[in-house]
C-alpha cells in the first residue's frame, strides 16, 4: 500500500533528509515510525502526502506511482490519505460535526450521504452524541478522536499519524492506539510517527527508526538496540 523504493530527499540548501530509503507498508498493516528530532521523520510524511516531492528514487501509494501525479491531481490523490496530527487542527467556530464533515465538502458529497458518513465515522470513535457539540468543550482525547473520525471519513485507504498521542495521558493514548488497531483490521495501511517508546513498547506492531535521515532499523524488536536516540 506504501512503497518507498530507494528515496532520498535532498533541500535546496544542500541539506539530505532523507537518504535511499526502502520499506514496504502492506494492506492492513500497522506501523510505528521513530527517531530523534530531525532524523526526518516528518519529510517522510510529507513526502506520502505529496507536501514535498522525492529527490531521488520511486514512492508509491495505493498503486499510484506519486512521480506521476501532477499538481492539479494532488487533492484527488489525497482522497486515499487520512491524516491525523498531534494538535488536532480542528475549527473551534465550527461543531464536531461540520468539523468531521469538512474533508466531504471539500470532495463534493451531497449532504445526506456527507452526513451518512460523518455519523458513520463519529460512531466509529464513540462520538455520536457530540456531534453538535464544539470540539473547544471536548477533553484532549475527544479532541483527538475527532480529528481520527475527519481522517477517516472518506474511507481512505492509508492513515498517517503525526504523534498522535504526545498531548495524552497512557490511559487515553491506548484507547487512541486500540482504534488504530480497528482501523488496520480491516485492511487500511496505517503508519504512526512517534517519539513515545512506552507507547511503542506496549504493542508487537513493526518498528522503522530513522537517525539522520537513513532507515536504520525495520523490525519487531529494534528497541533495544536501534541507536536513533
Amino acid at each position: 500500500m506504501i512503497l518507498f523504493n530507494k528515496v532520498s530527499k535532498r533541500y535546496e540548501n544542500g541539506r539530505d533528509a532523507l537518504l535511499n530509503i526502502s520499506f514496504e507498508l502492506g494492506q492492513g498493516e500497522l506501523t510505528f515510525l521513530t527517531g530523534h528530532s530531525g532524523a526526518g521523520k516528518s519529510t517522510l510524511l510529507k513526502l506520502i502526502m505529496l507536501i514535498e516531492r522525492p529527490s531521488a528514487g520511486q514512492l508509491v501509494v495505493g498503486n499510484i506511482d506519486t512521480a506521476k501525479v501532477g499538481r492539479a491531481a494532488i487533492p484527488f490523490y489525497r482522497r486515499q490519505i487520512g491524516m491525523v496530527f498531534q494538535n488536532h487542527q480542528l475549527l473551534f467556530d465550527r461543531s464536531v460535526y461540520e468539523n468531521v464533515a469538512l474533508p466531504l465538502v471539500i470532495a463534493g458529497y451531497r449532504p445526506r450521504e456527507a452526513g451518512r458518513r460523518v455519523r458513520a465515522a463519529l460512531d466509529k470513535v464513540g462520538l455520536l452524541d457530540k456531534e453538535k457539540q464544539n470540539p473547544i468543550a471536548l477533553s484532549g482525547g475527544e479532541q483527538q478522536r475527532v480529528g481520527i473520525a475527519r481522517a477517516v471519513v472518506n474511507k481512505p485507504r492509508v492513515l498517517i499519524a503525526d504523534e498522535p498521542t504526545g498531548n495524552l495521558d497512557p490511559e487515553l493514548s491506548a484507547e487512541i492506539m486500540d482504534l488504530f488497531d480497528q482501523f488496520s483490521q480491516v485492511g487500511v495501511s496505517v503508519l504512526i510517527a512517534t517519539h513515545d517508546l512506552g507507547l511503542i513498547a506496549r504493542y508487537d506492531h513493526r518498528l522503522l527508526s530513522l537517525n539522520d535521515g537513513k532507515l536504520i532499523s525495520d523490525g519487531y524488536d529494534t528497541l533495544e538496540r536501534e541507536g536513533a536516540y
